[in-house]
């Protein structure tokens, strides 16, 4: 079973990884420049280095339906650079996967594949895909929406370890934005993680909180005042900035239970 899902990012990437596991055909796209956080547990991250490791798992950059074909064929999990999703016309998935996570619906119609499924807000089952997986931590975290949408985006992280907002580290301002840490790295509150070159300016990017560093953005991003440059777990466990999250796996196991749920009443497997 072939599956598209678009965007790359750490939670599209926890996907990836599930449905790649059990045996399906996985081809993800992308913007031209990402802007993933925790890239190094995202496949996003093969758009600039043109090949992403993530828990084992190989994703490569492709640049033709040709090469993504021969990648998915090796066992592997093929990149492109497609923020249209041009290439569902061509390769014709049988499952399509919106998780762009852009709170919105970018443009996924029910009738891009015989199975579409929505990733979070934005999303309505039953009228611009089959099934919408929640995204909002809590109790429902992961579960499959059959009527109606997931819930409404707050704008407030997750908690954790008594932290939400304070776990985020962002761009003071609009330029260039280049990392001085490293992801992994332990780093104290005020401290500098990197620095946007605005002009000949060059305006810190601080650490709200200690903790681990466990997202940042690639070196050469275009940001803008207010936009999520990095993410400092409190939790201090530095393995957890290899791992895929917790928030991601749960997201990807609703996800398979959406593609196989819809196999299953329609008679397309049997246990």
């Amino acid at each position: 079973m072939k599956v598209l899902i678009k965007g790359a990012g750490d939670l599209a990437s926890g996907i990836a990884c599930r449905l790649h596991r059990c045996g399906f055909q996985v081809v993800m796209t992308e913007i031209s420049q990402p802007t993933t956080v925790r890239r190094t547990v995202a496949f996003s991250r093969a758009v600039y280095e043109g090949e992403a490791a993530v828990e084992e798992i190989i994703g490569k950059l492709c640049k033709s339906l040709e090469e993504a074909e021969e990648i998915v064929g090796k066992d592997q999990i093929a990149v492109v650079v497609d923020p249209e999703c041009r290439i569902r016309k061509t390769w014709k998935p049988d499952v399509l996967v919106d998780a762009v996570i852009a709170k919105t619906n970018t443009g996924t119609s029910i009738s891009d594949a015989e199975t579409v499924i929505g990733v979070g807000p934005g999303f309505t089952a039953g009228k611009d895909c089959h099934c919408v997986v929640e995204t909002q931590r809590g109790h429902h975290l992961g579960r499959c929406i059959w009527e109606g949408s997931a819930a409404p985006d707050t704008g407030v992280p997750g908690n954790i370890g008594g932290y939400s907002l304070e776990r985020l580290v962002r761009s003071p301002g609009t330029g260039v934005f280049y990392g001085t840490a490293e992801i992994g790295d332990e780093v104290k509150k005020g401290q500098e993680v990197g620095y946007v070159a605005a002009g000949t300016e060059r305006i810190p990017v601080l650490a709200q909180i200690d903790g681990v560093l466990r997202g940042l953005l690639q070196d050469g991003v275009n940001v803008t005042e207010g936009m999520k440059a990095g993410d400092v777990d409190p939790r201090d466990v530095k393995a957890h900035c290899d791992t895929v999250s917790d928030k991601a796996r749960a997201i990807g196991g609703g996800v398979l239970e959406g593609i196989l749920h819809l196999a299953k009443v329609r008679g397309q497997i049997r246990w």
